[in-house]
């Protein structure tokens, strides 16, 4: 389970860099606090599934890609 956690976490940073968003870009799109999503990057925090529908609308992707290994 861990290690799934791990993938998902690192799929949000990659995904925010990739689309050339800071970490406050990305919770002012999303309404998740910047502190939070770095938290999530730094693999600190559980996600609740409503923040993570939030970053997948804020990222412009369907919510089943940020699942996908």
């Amino acid at each position: 389970m861990e290690d799934l956690k791990k993938v998902f976490w690192k799929k949000i940073a990659e995904l925010r860099k990739f689309k050339w968003l800071s970490q406050e870009n990305l919770g002012f799109l999303s309404g998740v606090h910047r502190t939070y999503i770095s938290e999530i990057e730094r693999w600190k925090a559980n996600i609740s599934l409503l923040h993570i529908g939030k970053l997948a609308k804020a990222l412009w992707i369907d919510l089943s890609d940020l699942f996908k290994l």
